[in-house]
């Protein structure tokens, strides 16, 4: 046996983590002395705290880390593996954002030496005036924080592409995405996914066609916000103003373009004349 000392300098972790993992149960000692209630953690206790570390290491919640374990007990090595595939993609999302925002910086860095206002860039930013069309839309709404959207789009856009081929319905278009709230809430905002379809089913809706401002982003999505500023300043300086939530359009679908240079999106905005 060791004492919760010795199991933290062989594990590298601080004993009050280890009681935190204790409380958790996440793994706990494997004896308590009664009289005074010291810690001792088995040899055998190394390899499971030597896993959580691994895991850790992987990104994974205690939570996620609790289930994982719980299924190495009982052998379930189809579940890991599916655990870990999908921890896989997850890193895999965030080393391309990553690589994005390092390209952006040095965009910037390039542009500041050369004496050009980081900022300019706007400028380059088209704004159309565009009728749109009626269209009868299979829809999903959800509030989704920041966190939630990366997961959110494959998530929700997976349940939509079912049910048209449960359903066998006709596709008209493109997936979209519609923004309802009015103002950003950190902790989660009204986001409604969805796809044209022919057929006038249960989930369907209408969304009307009208005059929109559109401008259309050619690369990461990470620069939506700025054609969002752009339209809305247009809008403002042309005498328009928003009627309705803006929304939208992949072009190629976001759930399975790997690439973020080769994304196409249109964004609308439905206006009127003040």
């Amino acid at each position: 046996m060791l004492s919760i000392g010795e199991f933290s300098k062989m594990c590298g972790v601080s004993t009050k983590t280890l009681r935190y993992y204790d409380e958790i149960e996440l793994i706990k000692p494997d004896e308590i002395n009664p009289e005074n209630g010291y810690r001792y953690y088995s040899i055998k206790q190394l390899k499971k705290m030597l896993l959580i570390n691994r895991l850790k290491s992987y990104h994974f919640s205690l939570e996620e880390m609790r289930d994982m374990l719980e299924s190495e007990e009982d052998q379930s090595e189809e579940k890991l593996c599916s655990a870990f595939h999908r921890k896989r993609l997850e890193i895999q999302e965030k080393m391309n954002a990553l690589e994005c925002t390092l390209k952006q910086i040095n965009s910037d860095i390039l542009n500041l030496e050369q004496g050009i206002p980081m900022m300019s860039y706007m400028e380059s930013i088209e704004v159309q005036l565009v009728e749109t069309q009626p269209m009868n839309i299979l829809y999903l709404r959800q509030m989704l924080s920041m966190e939630d959207y990366a997961a959110g789009y494959g998530t929700y856009f997976g349940r939509l592409y079912e049910k048209i081929a449960v359903g066998n319905l006709t596709m008209l278009g493109t997936p979209m995405t519609i923004y309802h709230s009015p103002e950003y809430n950190p902790a989660g905002n009204d986001t409604e996914f969805a796809i044209p379809v022919k057929e006038i089913v249960k989930g369907t809706r209408d969304l009307p066609g009208g005059l929109c401002a559109r401008s259309v982003l050619k690369g990461s999505y990470s620069e939506l916000t700025s054609v969002f500023a752009k339209l809305r300043e247009w809008i403002e300086q042309e005498g328009y103003e928003l009627i309705r939530s803006p929304f939208e359009i992949y072009i190629n679908d976001p759930h399975e373009n790997t690439v973020p240079e080769d994304s196409i999106t249109e964004v609308y905005f439905p206006i009127r004349k003040k």
